[in-house]
């Protein structure tokens, strides 16, 4: 019988395997743990070092030291001293990895000219921190949504910020995004990501933004190619709880993070967006403590710290914190999930690596290896 040749390489691979790589670059570079949100009117260069005070002080009259973290935080003993360790330097010098200088709901509607004001203010206070080396590597606005049937305010409000920056900056501060609140079509980030285009000219920066899915009429519209669609410039996606659950008509008690309409709601981002480059951020636990006692303080730090374990367990590494007794549940709770399995995790890759048992009975899958890997990565980027 004659040899059979191989068949030759299909017509179109080389297009097809171009675009893949175009489409799903994957995640690159560093993810900040949480998103910060200020309203524009309470913003001003002292936020930061304001917010850094205040979580300190809790932490030495709520939290004095790994005894109280391992029983607040349910952290294991042996994990507890580091924790506090890193918490009390994490918290000293980097507070707030990601500042959103709140335009929308946490700000309200005032006239034009009281907006336009708290525009000016916030950029002086941009250019201030930015100079003293205070600014968070991320930082920029959350301007008000086109569904709300007033393009201009929004534009109107990014456009003065940016400018008002850059004059006093003399550029405009690595780190800056913009937040797009409920889209409601999809028509939307279309113009929002041609807003950018057109803004950014002179400014020699490329501006991308972070939409936000807080309505069931948004997840329908979320795809991989999405990103491609608006010319690379969607950032992350940042899930919005109120809104979302308000709209499924879910009581006010049930609008929770945890609630499994809004696992449903993540699980299509994670679905949509896997591997695109497209960074992903759970929401908020809109609370502070009740009183400054330490059994209200420790109340609202674990049920945030259970928020955002459910956030790590699923797969959503970012969060939002609305005030500054969220950045010591945050930091405790983020630090103890990536230290609790890290000697673990990093002996599994060494044993794959060396072509060898990993112990325990444990049989790992290529995929399973890269996912540990990654897990390190974000471990040694995360962990101060």
């Amino acid at each position: 019988m004659p040899a059979v040749p191989d068949p030759p390489v299909p017509a179109g691979f080389a297009a097809a395997y171009q675009a893949q790589r175009a489409r799903f670059p994957g995640l690159s570079g560093w993810q900040p743990v949480h998103t910060v949100y200020v309203p524009a009117d309470r913003f001003s260069s002292g936020t930061v070092g304001a917010w850094r005070d205040e979580a300190l002080g809790l932490v030495h009259a709520h939290l004095a030291g790994p005894g109280e973290l391992a029983e607040v935080f349910g952290v294991p003993p042996a994990t507890a001293a580091a924790v506090h360790a890193k918490l009390l330097v994490k918290l000293g010098r980097e507070p707030i990895e990601d500042l959103r200088i709140d335009f929308e709901d946490g700000y309200g509607t005032p006239p034009d000219a009281v907006e336009d004001g708290h525009v000016e203010q916030a950029a002086e206070a941009v250019a201030a921190l930015h100079a003293a080396g205070a600014l968070p590597r991320r930082w920029g606005p959350r301007v008000k949504s086109f569904a709300d049937g007033d393009p201009e305010r929004s534009i109107r409000t990014l456009a003065g910020l940016v400018r008002g920056v850059t004059k006093r900056a003399g550029e405009l501060p690595a780190g800056f995004t913009v937040t797009f609140p409920k889209v409601l079509m999809e028509d939307y980030l279309r113009q929002f990501a041609d807003v950018l285009a057109r803004l950014e000219a002179g400014l020699g920066v490329r501006l991308r933004f972070e939409m936000q899915v807080e309505a069931p009429q948004t997840l329908p519209f979320l795809r991989a190619e999405l990103p491609g669609a608006l010319d690379g410039r969607l950032a992350a996606a940042h899930f919005g709880v109120f809104d979302y659950t308000a709209a499924l008509g879910l009581p006010p008690h049930e609008q929770r993070l945890d609630h499994p309409a809004c696992d449903h709601a993540r699980h299509v981002m994670q679905t949509a967006f896997a591997g695109t480059g497209v960074e992903l951020s759970d929401g908020s636990l809109a609370a502070s403590p009740a009183s400054g006692r330490a059994e209200d303080v420790h109340v609202l730090w674990r049920r945030h710290a259970e928020l955002v374990r459910h956030s790590l367990r699923h797969g959503f590494h970012q969060g939002w914190d609305m005030h500054p007794s969220h950045l010591v549940s945050r930091f405790a709770t983020v630090y103890a999930f990536h230290l609790a399995d890290y000697d673990a995790y990093r002996e599994r890759v060494r044993a794959w690596e060396e072509r060898r048992e990993a112990g325990g009975g444990v049989m790992d899958e290529p995929a399973t290896i890269r996912t540990l890997a990654a897990a390190l990565r974000r471990a040694d980027a995360v962990l101060p």
